[in-house]
């Protein structure tokens, strides 16, 4: 096949190409690495770790393309193989999740006081985030930082969609108790 078409095919066709195509998995490594590397960023906070752990979540999906059958989303099945490997590198130790590190902050040309602002805001989410409940900072880091749907982080983490959208209310309204910050809740 053509790796032209591969932009416009779906994730589960690509999947079934990349057995035997290593162009249509490189294209399925550009769809979904920043989702994968922010997980991976919100967990540990350490460029060089979300690096690594990017890397061997990418060559395991490589080496297990063959038992994807396409029954769940490939991100939601892809991201089960981010959050294993998460859970081994943490074997044993609580992470913190210094989301600052997971978002785009600060933006060049930003004026100096509203940066700081910003920072601000992001330290509180951090700090306020290390008091929730393991499953509410993974359904907020799942669903806002990897921007998977509640449908997606649902099969991630084995839950119902609805049971989802009830981990990220609960965490949202955690956060806003802890923080003066109104998140959006909008998130489909």
């Amino acid at each position: 096949m053509n790796p032209h078409h591969y932009p416009s095919m779906d994730d589960a066709s690509l999947a079934r190409l990349a057995r035997a195509e290593p162009e249509a998995f490189a294209e399925l490594y550009r769809r979904h690495v920043q989702s994968v590397y922010r997980y991976h960023m919100a967990h540990t906070g350490n460029v060089h770790d979300a690096e690594d752990l990017t890397s061997q979540t990418f060559m395991a999906a490589m080496e297990g393309i063959k038992s994807y059958r396409g029954a769940a989303p490939y991100i939601a099945w892809l991201m089960g193989i981010a959050s294993r490997l998460r859970a081994r590198f943490f074997r044993g130790i609580q992470p913190e999740v210094p989301l600052e590190a997971a978002v785009h902050i600060p933006t060049p040309g930003l004026p100096t006081d509203r940066e700081a602002y910003q920072r601000l805001q992001l330290n509180q989410i951090h700090e306020a985030l290390k008091h929730l409940s393991g499953e509410r900072a993974e359904a907020l880091i799942l669903c806002f930082f990897s921007e998977l749907s509640f449908t997606e982080a649902g099969s991630v983490m084995g839950k119902s969609e609805a049971a989802v959208k009830m981990l990220v209310s609960r965490g949202l309204q955690d956060l806003r108790t802890r923080t003066s910050l109104a998140l959006e809740a909008d998130h489909e």
